[in-house]
């Protein structure tokens, strides 16, 4: 069960940028940095691949809306991306079956990308752009840093993983039900206006003057 730190590990790192992990982990494997990393990560055309897709993610994710949209279409990438990497890494040593490997991996990745996709539909309520530009280069950083983290210290990059995982989907939790409460009360000040201009109605359709009956 050595692994399993790692492959969780890798899963929360893959919800946020799995592009980062994939190409970390090809660095690191091709310097010589990590011996347990497999060789179908190392290679070029992989490497290459994850290089320009991290570009690409990179300059996405720093556009408000345009990362919501990017966040959507990876809902089904990143957490496959997790599963493939921690299948790849039980698979290289042996002491995890790849079948649970990739569960591991696969649900740890849906979760924090709920975590971050639902973070980002909140900030892009915000009018200026400069908090998508340090939100995604704090996940990115983080993501670089734990990553690198757990392959010298798998255990304890796992528990600093778990940490931030649950920190964030206390963080979603909060934020659903405070816009849950925005919305009632704006639904709320939308249905006082309908009711208070349908009673000024009738009175500006009154005759002026009263009855002409005496």
């Amino acid at each position: 069960m050595s692994v399993l730190p790692l492959v969780f590990t890798s899963g929360w790192a893959s919800g946020i940028n799995a592009y980062a992990v994939v190409l970390l982990f090809g660095v690191f494997g091709v310097t010589g940095l990590a011996d347990d990393v497999p060789a179908s990560l190392q290679r070029t055309d992989v490497l290459v691949a994850a290089g320009v897709l991290f570009l690409c993610e990179a300059v996405a994710d720093k556009i408000p809306y345009v990362d919501s949209i990017w966040d959507s279409v990876h809902t089904v990438i990143r957490p496959i991306a997790g599963a493939v990497v921690g299948a790849l890494l039980a698979g290289q040593s042996g002491s995890l079956p790849e079948l649970a490997a990739g569960a591991v991996g696969g649900s740890t990745a849906l979760l924090s990308h709920f975590v971050k996709a639902g973070t980002r539909m909140a900030v892009n309520t915000s009018p200026e752009p400069f908090s998508n530009v340090a939100l995604s280069l704090a996940e990115d950083l983080g993501v670089a840093a734990i990553v690198t983290f757990a392959i010298f210290h798998p255990v304890a990059a796992a528990a600093i993983a778990a940490v931030l995982l649950l920190m964030g989907l206390a963080v979603l939790v909060f934020l659903a039900q405070r816009i849950r409460r925005f919305r009632r009360r704006r639904s709320q000040r939308r249905e006082e206006r309908r009711l208070a201009a349908m009673e000024r109605s009738p009175r500006a359709q009154a005759p002026p003057g009263g009855s002409e009956h005496f």
